[in-house]
């Protein structure tokens, strides 16, 4: 076996130190600008918060006419919400809360539901945001 010094890469994860002050800390930006450039949101804005304030969403909202869900099959939904669910996993537990409610909608997806759920970097608990079940 042969040492090869610290590691900087780890499945994909990177990660850095600050000896100086004793940090150690991981980091998959060049992962999430991927997942963005693949699902051509590459120019989205960042935000403080990954959600509109006091968004409504229900499963009714979802799309209703057979255009729209002819439409809707051509948008990989459930694969763009994969993809940042194991962020959420490995390094972004702040962004859980509204990875969880993009997740309720990957049988019958919107079109505008990714203007309207912008998942960036902060996350706040709400209670009762589930219209259809009223749980949080």
């Amino acid at each position: 076996m042969k040492d090869l010094g610290e590691a900087a890469y780890i499945l994909g994860i990177k990660i850095y130190r600050d000896r100086s002050k004793r940090l150690i800390g991981l980091c998959q930006n060049v992962y999430i600008e991927k997942i963005l450039k693949r699902y051509s949101m590459e120019n989205s804005k960042r935000r403080s918060i990954p959600m509109q304030e006091k968004l409504k969403l229900s499963k009714s909202q979802g799309a209703s006419t057979p255009a729209e869900m002819k439409r809707m099959q051509n948008v990989p939904y459930a694969s763009a919400v994969g993809s940042i669910m194991n962020a959420v996993r490995c390094t972004r537990p702040d962004v859980a809360f509204a990875q969880n409610i993009t997740s309720r909608f990957q049988q019958n997806p919107r079109g505008d539901l990714k203007r309207e759920l912008r998942v960036s970097c902060y996350t706040d608990a709400g209670y009762l945001t589930d219209a259809d079940d009223l749980k949080s």
